[in-house]
């Protein structure tokens, strides 16, 4: 029951960055309409202001890939849509994106790539990992969010560029990707928020 329970939450957890990434400049700053009938509430139990951690894979000024835990913590408390009671919403302006829904077989494992474009990626079951050119080796699971940025590196003195990544474990690691058209944090960490 939890495992479902945290694999729903996940998955609505996806859907809800999904719908604000591919948003982008729609604004829902509009002052609130009057409804007929009930008012949305928000229960007392989600009151308070959340944050959201991801792994931000990124390029210095030397070409060098890195990582960074980072958080995204410019959450409001607002209705996404007329009627529907608020969520927690931290809107990133990115306009243009791609979803991909990534299924990587047991044994995957790709080796030294940049990833194709500025994208989240979010497990949704099983585990992967990352490792960047500075050694930095990350594993992470369902529900865990990265942020792959690592275009323009340059390849070091043993020919690695950008990051590895492959699956961990005997099961298949299914990923959720939102490609963007440019990346708004290019070549410092943490530029979400």
């Amino acid at each position: 029951m939890q495992r479902q329970t945290k694999r729903l939450f996940v998955v609505s957890a996806a859907l809800v960055l999904v719908a604000v990434v591919i948003a982008g400049t729609v604004s829902y700053a509009r002052p609130p309409e009057k409804q007929r009938g009930s008012t949305p509430t928000v229960p007392a139990t989600v009151q308070t202001n959340p944050t959201l951690s991801y792994w931000h894979v990124w390029t210095d000024a030397n070409g060098v890939s890195h990582q960074k835990r980072c958080e995204l913590n410019a959450f409001q408390l607002k209705s996404i849509s007329p009627g529907a009671a608020p969520s927690w919403i931290d809107k990133q302006d990115t306009p243009g994106a791609t979803v991909l829904m990534v299924v990587q077989p047991v044994g995957w494992v790709g080796e030294w790539h940049e990833n194709p474009k500025p994208q989240w990626i979010i497990p949704l079951s099983g585990r992967w990992f990352v490792e960047t050119m500075d050694g930095k080796r990350v594993e992470m699971g369902a529900g865990e969010i990265s942020f792959g940025g690592d275009q323009n590196c340059k390849a070091d003195a043993h020919g690695r560029k950008g990051h590895r990544s492959g699956t961990v474990g005997n099961q298949p690691s299914v990923n959720l990707i939102v490609q963007l058209e440019s990346d708004p944090s290019a070549g410092r960490p943490c530029g979400f928020k």
